[in-house]
């Protein structure tokens, strides 16, 4: 069956339809006199749901039709509410008694369900009565709209900027230099043309930038021609455009000729001419797969401009010459942004008053350079007095601005382009974001298990749902809609942030669509709909928020609550809640959870960093849907044991401290993730019924303390055979047990691909790492590393990550070489504890290896200039393009460390890719 995703555009509509489908089964045959009248209101559902999706690809829908859909969506919801509230009742377990009290109750349950029948039969006909009448209101409106539906054209606001006078531009002057010393300097020692990708977000600029150096470029060239793209784009149109620019003669009116003989026709005429050519604005490779046919690639005096928002796409355009680059569009700096933002109020930024200094520098903060926004928000204050107040209620707004005024249109409708080129699902996801706070740095992690929670993704065929997710919110940052937060230490995205201004139109979208309801926001005020979807608490320090008395909470599907000041509320109003996040919030105590267990539709229940909850209430062994629990930084250090009975959890989350698990964890047969399981403070019991967890794919396990009364050493025995029966484990992580890691825990699982290690100490690499061949990462502590280790790493097919931590002070060099193997590797962290530099990489060592970080001693390094050669090798490793070194010194070494840089750089640019090098430098007492 078809995934039933909850949407922005069609709200629940799709899990209606899939639980109206379930009652319809054999499950519930007893339910046969209302199942006419399911039929029938799903095959009315189903028509809407056509009509819906059509309507949700729309840029610009009709006023009226937006009504509509809005009418429909927020129907969706209810109706999935009532039909939850039916199943649970139905559904609800019998008690088992004996005697008389269970012959009274079995009578009971079936008064209970005769009745819940009798409901469901009302509902869904009032149901299906709503459903017809909002379809004749439709249908009325459609019959006005007959009569009167014209439009109004609107510039693109992208357009303005190809006709800006150099003059009027700011901040343009450096990176056109650059982008025409990228096009012009340098001798191709092959006949191909030169291509430069520009790359960045909705209003930085890349269009003026482009067109800029067009202007100065386009004389040297008789043929030319600079053009946009739209989302869906006519390919037959466009081609006509470039054949008429760069013959100089009209062909829009050639309507006969087909895509491949306009195609042939272009590549005929330029192929022995030189051209400069402009493609602005791709969205996809596959318009620009077709666009490069036109264009003949053995012209070594040619030019092509592409830009993009998509970094896959301008990574295609560079791959199409050997002489291609990306060029990633930086925001102005502070200096331009000030100019831009002065001359456009002020003619001049010497004009600006002095009282309207201060808060013009915290606007454009919130601008953080990005020329649109600045242009946009100083023409809002154009038509703004010139008091420092009502500046301050405009540097308020931006990020949290819901009020769409006619001079923030053009910054609305480019960012509207990027949004409405994603699909349904992505839309979603990117409204999401508007639950967390503003300037937040959100997990990568945590937002996808809430994405999972809420239906917004799902699995497909060969991934799992976290799987698909990632896939998401990586394009979401490849799209620039999203920015890339921290990155862990292996290169890759932990988290991410928003700029301003594209949260501020995600606000504004989510409210518009009732996806999100904020109270308290600064500059905002709640919604007009009083039936809450999601509901996001935001308390400032000055005064303690209580919801207001005018929101229906009965059918909040998510609660958020930030800030210390939020008077937390009672539970019972939220009974259709998927997602209850309370992390950081330390007015939360234990008797605010007593009602938890009524949550029936739970999904995700953070608790993370709230310090004062320090025990779990008994019924939340009611919450049948729960599959997130995160107890981290909370003050729990005994689950309970009727915890167990939540069999549909899949991630218990835990510190690296003294928790204890109960017993008959072994019911949990759903439970994929399991950290942190601390060894010393568990029975035997548990610790062998780990090993029964048949779908559990990652597991942290810890033994911070082998000292303590109730630890034996019989406990890490019972572990190992544990992990062993883990068949499906995918992700092992060991903290302070290195007796794990010894001959004994061979065989391991076969399928492990993950293996990372901390403060657990072994001799060597153990040999039965060798056996792991889906191994892709790895992290090891070692006392000592030679070849033979080297070896056994190098050997893993599918390793793509490796982490070693060497204790030994030995001086003598290991080469790495091909016969090592390494033929997958791609990052590798190389960590003496002392700092010495005993290795070296030779011919054929680590052919893929893309980035490299090592720790030195800067005494270790020998320049030139102090009697010695510095050389890792690294011109060996063809791949690479970054490295990190943490140079360590003492305080008579201090001199050594900028002597140690130039020789690392050195090396680096020697290295035909000139691979970028970071330092990090380090006072260490290791002598």
């Amino acid at each position: 069956m078809e995934a039933a995703l909850v949407s922005v555009a069609m709200g629940a509509l799709k899990p209606v339809l899939r639980k109206l489908a379930t009652l319809l089964g054999d499950e519930y045959k007893r339910l046969k006199g209302v199942r006419g009248e399911i039929e029938s209101l799903s095959r009315k559902l189903a028509a809407l749901e056509a009509f819906l999706l059509k309507m949700s690809e729309e840029e610009d829908p009709d006023v009226q039709d937006k009504v509509w859909m809005n009418e429909v969506r927020e129907l969706s919801y209810d109706m999935e509410d009532s039909i939850d509230d039916f199943i649970h009742s139905v559904d609800g377990e019998d008690t088992k008694t004996d005697g008389f009290l269970e012959k009274m109750k079995n009578s009971l349950e079936k008064l209970r369900k005769m009745q819940a029948h009798y409901q469901i039969g009302n509902e869904i006909g009032d149901l299906k009565k709503e459903i017809v009448a909002v379809a004749e209101r439709n249908g009325r409106y459609k019959t006005r709209e007959a009569f009167s539906k014209t439009k109004n054209a609107t510039i693109d606001p992208r357009a303005l900027g190809i006709f800006a006078h150099a003059s009027k531009l700011v901040g343009v002057d450096e990176p056109k230099a650059e982008i025409i010393k990228l096009l012009t300097e340098g001798v191709s020692t092959q006949e191909q043309l030169k291509l430069v990708s520009i790359v960045g977000s909705g209003g930085m600029g890349k269009t003026t930038l482009a067109n800029q150096v067009y202007q100065d470029l386009k004389g040297k060239f008789n043929c030319r021609a600079f053009l946009s793209v739209s989302r869906n784009p006519d390919m037959k149109n466009i081609m006509r455009t470039i054949l008429s620019e760069v013959s100089g003669k009209s062909y829009a009116d050639n309507k006969a000729r087909s895509l491949q003989q306009l195609i042939r026709k272009i590549t005929k005429f330029l192929v022995d001419k030189r051209y400069f050519v402009v493609i602005d604005d791709i969205w996809d490779m596959d318009t620009w797969n077709i666009i490069k046919l036109a264009f003949p690639i053995t012209s070594s005096d040619s030019i092509i401009i592409t830009t993009t928002r998509i970094n896959d796409v301008a990574k295609s355009c560079r791959a199409t010459s050997l002489n291609g680059h990306i060029y990633g569009i930086r925001p102005l700096d502070m200096v331009h942004s000030r100019l831009l933002f002065h001359t456009r109020l002020f003619n001049s930024e010497e004009n600006c008053p002095l009282y309207l200094e201060e808060i013009s520098e915290q606007i454009l903060a919130k601008c953080v350079g990005i020329p649109l926004a600045i242009i946009d928000i100083a023409s809002l204050l154009d038509n703004t007095q010139m008091i420092v107040h009502q500046w301050e209620k405009v540097k308020d707004s931006i990020g949290r601005a819901l009020q769409r005024n006619h001079n923030v249109e053009g910054m609305m409708k480019i960012l509207s382009l990027s949004y409405f080129d994603l699909p349904a699902e992505l839309k979603s996801c990117l409204l999401y974001f508007s639950i967390f706070p503003e300037d937040s740095i959100i997990e990568k992690k945590a937002l996808i298990k809430r994405w999972i929670a809420e239906s917004l993704i799902h699995a497909e065929e060969g991934y799992t749902p976290y799987e698909l997710g990632e896939r998401c919110f990586n394009e979401l940052i490849n799209r620039s809609l999203i920015q890339p937060g921290e990155m862990d230490k292996y290169g890759r995205v932990k988290s991410c942030r928003l700029h301003d201004t594209i949260f501020d139109f995600i606000i504004s979208k989510s409210t518009e669509e009732n996806f999100v309801t904020l109270v308290d926001v600064p500059s905002l005020t709640v919604g007009t709909q009083s039936k809450v979807r999601r509901l996001f608490l935001q308390g400032s320090k000055e005064n303690k928020l209580i919801v207001p008395s005018s929101l229906v909470l009965s059918h909040v599907r998510s609660l958020d609550v930030f800030g210390s000041s939020v008077e937390i509320p009672c539970m019972d109003k939220f009974r259709h809640l998927r997602v209850l996040n309370f992390r950081g919030c330390y007015q939360l105590e234990n008797h605010h959870l007593e009602n938890v267990g009524r949550l029936f539709q739970l999904r995700y229940l953070s608790l993370r960093d709230a310090r004062y909850i320090s025990q779990l209430p008994e019924k939340i062994m009611h919450l049948k849907c729960l599959e997130v629990l995160d107890l981290r930084g909370t003050d729990v250090c005994e689950l309970p044991t009727f915890i167990v009975n939540i069999k549909s959890l899949v991630q218990l989350l835990m510190d690296d401290i003294d928790v204890k698990l109960p017993c008959g964890i072994s019911k949990m047969q759903g439970l994929e993730k399991l950290k942190h399981v601390s060894v010393h403070s568990q029975t035997f019991n548990l610790l062998e019924e780990l090993g029964r967890l048949k779908c559990l794919k990652n597991l942290v396990i810890s033994c911070d303390d082998t000292s303590a009364d109730n630890y034996h050493e019989s406990n890490t025995s019972i572990v190992v055979a544990s992990v062993r029966k883990l068949e499906n484990l995918l992700s092992l992580g060991v903290t302070c047990v290195s007796e794990l890691l010894e001959e004994s825990l061979c065989p391991m699982p076969l399928g492990l691909q993950k293996l990372v290690t901390r403060f657990s100490m072994v001799l060597r690499v153990p040999k039965w790492v060798g056996s792991l061949v889906n191994l892709q990462h790895i992290g090891l502590q070692l006392k000592e590393a030679d070849k033979e280790d080297f070896c056994i790493l190098g050997g893993l097919p599918a390793l793509r990550i490796l982490s070693l931590e060497i204790s030994s002070k030995r001086k003598d060099t290991l080469v790495i070489t091909g016969e090592v193997g390494f033929p997958s590797l791609r990052v590798f962290h190389y960590l003496p504890w002392y700092g010495v530099i005993n290795l070296k990489f030779a011919a054929g060592a680590m052919p893929k290896l893309d980035s490299l970080h090592m720790r030195f001693r800067s005494d270790e390094i020998k320049s030139p200039g102090t009697g010695g050669t510095f050389d890792l090798g690294i011109k060996n490793l063809p791949s690479l393009h970054t490295m990190e070194c943490v140079l360590s010194y003492t305080g008579e070494c201090i001199h050594l460390l900028d002597l140690a840089k130039s020789a690392m750089l050195k090396e680096a640019n020697e290295h035909p890719n000139h691979p970028t090098v970071s330092f990090n430098d380090r006072c260490s007492a290791y002598v």
